[in-house]
């Protein structure tokens, strides 16, 4: 009996069938933790006692149902980072966005079926800072009858890249937001939920991947960092990347991998070395330069079977502000079209977007002290409109029930003001670097194609931005450093392999140019994954009408979902 209490907050229950597609599911409980990192106990919020919380496993047609019970001091809601939410949106998590947050004391289920998709996701807290210790992996396995478009591995080992505060993470985003200030860093990066012996009172904190020589493994990488992106490499190993973001790319072999916060990496790890200990390890790329950044390193340890303890080797990771890795491996990826759910790139384009994306200020406010640069507040935007979440109502209920007053559909295609957007003269700008807060969305209509040149900018300071879309994989068709030229760079675009993902990096003083088919009713949100720049405004949504048919119609909301009151 004890065992069964045990077991039954993680899976209540999982049936698999080996013909056809399942209904997997599972219960996921958030409550307080205590744990001991860095040579302190530090209560955090953590999923069904564990960090990172539990691995979920489905197959590619599976139905996933998570029961989701808030037993924390906190609001919360669960995001299933890279899903396609078909007709599911009231599950895609979000707070204010597309449900209001499950409150203390509560709980939601979240319901929704996994079609045209294999790889490596993940599910992470989408309201404030949380999803620094509510997150876990989602493997997505190929249907029965089907198998991976590389040789099978001996074993999948899922890799979560985590940041890790000695404080309260709730505390420390509340405190900057008061102030207008930027947050305090972090104290140590993690490899699933580890630190690594770099770090003090942290030898027996450390993650150990037992390996036998000659055979493969497939790393399922994940950067679930808050505010970092990360340089990832294993000490003389080469990695051959295969997916990202749960599409399939061509093979591409390299020593370093650089990952964004919400990208995922499936990386092929050979054992082909001298049997010995290899130290697998994580640094920031910290492209903004002159910003203060985490700057220690996270390590686990491979270790070949059989072989007695000697001195892990520690690998050569690239300077923190190395753009030039970091570009080489982001532009090298192609997708692979014989892939069993590649999509061709859509080629007559709807709706032309030019965004800006980057930092600014809005005013400190009279009679207030604030802390941010030349005396104001931080924020961020995308064409100059800082996002302003709804707490009344989420925004895609308001959409479902047709409520006005929670968001306006007049987010502008392209900057309100045209300049020299990289431009380092214009960093300190006062005439650009203002901004105000709003709640405005693209109104999209069903089946419509969309192409977004995401153009970042010198404000405040150039820097890489993750930018995600809910709902939609994109093709990345090109990418860059400096202003976009539509004459020249477009010339650029790769209409025959391009990568797919649902998070794509901005180049640091750069750009990118993604196109998706809206083919999903509801409303979507799109943000950097830099949780920092997320809580300042650096965020949009779409809004995309229903269509013709039934099939294409957004269903009512289920009945237990949340309310914001």
């Amino acid at each position: 009996m004890a065992l069964y209490t045990f077991l039954f907050p993680i899976i209540l229950f999982g049936f698999f069938s080996f013909g056809s597609p399942a209904i997997v599911e599972h219960s996921l409980t958030v409550k307080n933790l205590t744990v001991n990192k860095l040579c302190q106990d530090r209560v955090i919020t953590a999923t069904n006692g564990s960090l990172p919380g539990p691995k979920l496993r489905v197959k590619e047609g599976d139905t996933l149902i998570v029961h989701v019970f808030n037993r924390s001091p906190y609001n919360i809601s669960i995001h299933w980072h890279g899903i396609f939410q078909l007709l599911s949106g009231w599950a895609d998590g979000p707070g204010y966005v597309t449900q209001c947050p499950i409150r203390p004391g509560s709980k939601y289920t979240y319901k929704f079926t996994i079609k045209g998709q294999e790889g490596t996701l993940w599910w992470h807290a989408h309201v404030q800072t949380l999803r620094a210790t509510v997150y876990g992996a989602l493997i997505i396995r190929p249907a029965s009858g089907r198998s991976y478009p590389f040789p099978k591995p001996r074993r999948e080992v899922p890799i979560l890249l985590g940041e890790w505060w000695n404080a309260n993470v709730v505390d420390v985003e509340n405190q900057a937001l008061a102030t207008g200030a930027a947050p305090n860093l972090s104290d140590a990066f993690t490899i699933n939920g580890r630190p690594g012996d770099l770090y003090p009172c942290s030898s027996d904190d450390t993650f150990n991947l037992k390996v036998m020589l000659g055979e493969t493994y497939l790393l399922r990488i994940i950067n679930a960092a808050l505010n970092h992106q990360l340089f990832f490499t294993i000490a003389n190993h080469q990695l051959t990347v295969v997916a990202v973001d749960a599409a399939y790319t061509n093979p591409y072999t390299t020593t370093v991998i650089t990952i964004a916060p919400g990208q995922t990496v499936d990386a092929l790890l050979t054992a082909d070395q001298i049997p010995g200990q290899y130290y697998m390890a994580a640094r920031a790329y910290a492209s903004a330069p002159g910003v203060p950044f985490a700057n220690t390193t996270t390590t686990g340890i491979i270790t070949y079977e059989g072989f007695s303890w000697s001195p892990p080797l520690l690998p050569v990771l690239p300077a923190f502000n190395d753009t030039e890795t970091a570009n080489r491996f982001y532009t090298n990826l192609t997708g692979l079209v014989t892939s069993p759910f590649w999509v061709p790139v859509p080629k007559n384009v709807d709706e032309h977007m030019f965004v800006t994306v980057g930092l600014g200020l809005i005013p400190c406010g009279r009679n207030n002290t604030c802390a941010g640069l030349l005396g104001q507040r931080f924020a961020a935007s995308m064409n100059n409109a800082s996002f302003q979440l709804p707490n009344r109502i989420s925004m895609l209920e308001a959409f479902f029930r047709n409520v006005g007053g929670v968001y306006t559909s007049d987010f502008p295609n392209d900057p309100p003001v045209r300049f020299d957007y990289t431009n380092p003269s214009n960093s300190l700008n006062q005439a650009l670097l203002f901004t105000s807060k709003s709640t405005k969305v693209v109104k999209v209509k069903y089946g419509a194609t969309i192409q977004i040149v995401m153009q970042n900018t010198a404000l405040v300071g150039v820097e890489n931005h993750p930018i995600h879309i809910h709902g939609f994989n994109f093709h990345v068709l090109a990418q860059g450093f400096g202003n976009y030229d539509p004459t020249v760079d477009a010339r650029k675009f790769n209409f025959i392999n391009p990568q797919m993902r649902n998070t794509i990096a901005v180049p640091v003083g750069g750009w990118a140019v993604v196109r998706f088919k809206a083919n999903n009713p509801g409303v979507w949100f799109m943000h950097c994954h830099l949780d920092v720049h997320l809580a300042w405004g650096l965020a949009t949504a779409f809004a995309v009408e229903n269509g013709p048919t039934p099939e294409a119609t957004l269903p009512p909301p289920p009945p237990d979902f949340p309310k914001c009151y």
